[in-house]
């Protein structure tokens, strides 16, 4: 159980320098860029957009809206850039 969360933790730490790189790589387009800027806002911010007492939408817009913006960029984003990001941290 415990190598199985160490593995979890392993990947989650795997992704965010991946975002990180992706966010710092020269030939990252702005328009990506900028929604990799709004999922980290979304994710640091204080407050929802849809409050969570509203049931089921409201602890749902997370899940949603965050994996929806990064999917967005890295559609905007060049495959080859991709593939450097993703071997550089490996």
């Amino acid at each position: 159980m415990m190598q199985r969360l160490k593995d979890i933790a392993r990947r989650i730490k795997a992704e965010f320098d991946f975002y990180q790189r992706l966010q710092r790589h020269p030939d990252t387009p702005m328009l990506a860029r900028a929604l990799l800027w709004l999922a980290i806002g979304y994710v640091l911010m204080p407050f929802d957009l849809i409050p969570d007492f509203l049931p089921i939408i409201g602890q749902l817009d997370e899940v949603v809206i965050i994996p929806f913006l990064l999917y967005l960029a890295l559609k905007l984003t060049p495959a080859s850039v991709i593939a450097a990001c993703r071997t550089e941290t490996r």
